[in-house]
């Protein structure tokens, strides 16, 4: 009976690292791929591919400067169109992290220690995308942060504080703010071991001045735990808080299809649900080409798919209590909308959205679709092609056909909505390549501390995270 129950656990058995490592082999192959002086070619190809795209950003940002919005396909009635969901869609992709980050750090869970690390990386690149949109929107950036920003001025002009666009100015940039300093903290004992294996002299300046002087002292992890713990529970509530400021956008309107009660929640686990397909979208090939399986495991693989599958049917949900609350609510209006979100010109994204992200992620159902790495990468793909659709359905249909027939209107995109859309994928990529080049990819300090040895003697680690003759300060967490 018991070996029945090890074939049919399968991937569940899986350890979080796997065996065989010191603390020596997992700082030696993490801390190899920054400090290598050899740059793979498909790092190369992938970065020349996310320079591309983002030499079209500035182009099209450029462009949009010299002559103003009107570049762009919105008009009345659909005023936002691309901008808005793009914004939304960055904002989405960037929660996996910080919840990967914070909640499950507070809830112990050991398989977050490989992700981590290149998750919250993904978070404040995915939000200096999304901040492109709404200042871009704007028009002339440079006037509209005079209007935006609640700074003291002689003629007593502020923001209107009703308004859920000046809340996304708070939730965003407060959720920037602590992603960046959670990341930060967590890299400075990784900074520290990069500085003493270091051989080129500006390698070594360089991670030193990042480092701030680390030494692996008891005093220097305590207040390391500390400052984790406390950010940890500030990233906590800003990862429900920052898309349920989001959806405020939308649900403080009266507009058919936007003034729903369910849009904070129904926001909040699309948003968990576009994060984790990015990072598996991620770790699913950087696995594979720095050879990382043995400290990104089948464990981790299953875990993300499983978070993709309760939060793809909480977004399954949400589709049916908006069906639903159209044919209840008695309204008119909200029950042509429904009608026409389904059935009008935009019919074929909302179907297409359906059939991705409820029908397609019952798949995960399966342990065999969860272990098949190629399948279960164009599943995340298109998760978050779906996602997209998503915004774009909420924004454009509800748009398109309000209250008064004679203000109906079609949304057509553009070549520039197009070119900047992509433009921030590209933006996005190319600080990614640059991350995972120059930076600690795998936090090394919390790996080392799943590996039996560290659970016997938290003290003697010396020489494994300090180059061959293990000179240098011990950087390995200890009990206190």
């Amino acid at each position: 009976m018991a070996n029945n129950l090890h074939r049919s656990a399968g991937v569940l058995d899986v350890p979080v690292i796997a065996p065989g490592h010191d603390f020596e082999t997992v700082t030696e192959t993490v801390a190899q791929i920054p400090l290598s002086k050899r740059t793979p070619l498909g790092w190369i190809f992938g970065f020349l591919i996310g320079l591309t795209l983002l030499g079209g950003l500035t182009m099209a940002l450029g462009w949009l400067l010299l002559n103003g919005i009107g570049i762009w396909g919105n008009n009345i009635p659909v005023a936002w169109a691309f901008d808005i969901i793009n914004f939304v869609w960055w904002i989405g992709i960037g929660h996996a992290g910080t919840l990967i980050s914070a909640i499950l750090l507070l809830f112990k869970q050991q398989w977050r220690m490989s992700i981590s690390r290149f998750a919250e990386a993904m978070t404040i690149f995915a939000v200096m995308c999304a901040a492109i949109f709404p200042i871009f929107h704007t028009g002339r950036p440079w006037l509209a942060a005079y209007w935006l920003f609640p700074y003291p001025n002689t003629m007593g002009l502020w923001p209107q504080f009703r308004s859920p666009l000046i809340w996304d100015v708070f939730a965003v940039s407060t959720y920037a703010t602590v992603s960046i300093v959670f990341w930060y903290v967590g890299l400075i004992p990784d900074f520290a071991t990069m500085r003493d294996r270091a051989v080129s002299r500006v390698k070594q300046t360089i991670f030193g001045m990042l480092s701030l002087g680390w030494r692996g002292s008891a005093r220097h992890w305590h207040r390391y735990e500390v400052a984790s713990l406390i950010l940890a529970g500030l990233s906590t509530p800003l990862v429900l808080s920052v898309h349920t400021v989001v959806s405020f956008d939308f649900a403080v309107s009266v507009l058919p299809g936007w003034h729903a009660t369910i849009f904070p929640p129904y926001f909040v686990a699309g948003a968990i649900y576009s994060g984790f397909a990015m990072v598996l979208t991620l770790a699913i090939p950087v696995r594979a080409a720095y050879k990382l399986q043995d400290f990104i495991t089948m464990k981790h693989i299953d875990n993300m798919a499983k978070v993709m599958l309760a939060t793809g049917l909480m977004v399954g949900y949400g589709y049916l209590m908006e069906a639903f609350f159209a044919y209840y609510s008695g309204s008119f209006y909200e029950r042509q909308m429904m009608i026409k979100r389904m059935f009008g010109p935009y019919g074929w994204a909302y179907w297409l959205l359906i059939f991705v992200n409820v029908g397609l992620v019952q798949l995960l159902w399966f342990r065999r679709v969860r272990a098949n790495l190629p399948l279960l990468f164009v599943l995340s793909l298109l998760v978050n092609v779906g996602m997209w659709l998503e915004r774009f359905v909420i924004i454009v249909t509800t748009l398109a056909r309000d209250f008064v027939p004679a203000s109906w209107g079609m949304y057509y995109p553009t070549r520039w909505d197009f070119i900047t859309y992509f433009g921030t994928i590209g933006l996005f990529l190319t600080l990614f390549f640059l991350f995972i080049r120059f930076v600690p990819m795998i936090s090394i300090f919390e790996v080392r501390t799943l590996l039996p040895q560290a659970k016997v003697d938290h003290g003697h680690a010396h020489g494994a995270a300090h180059g061959p003759t293990g000179d240098g300060p011990d950087t390995t967490p200890r009990s206190h």
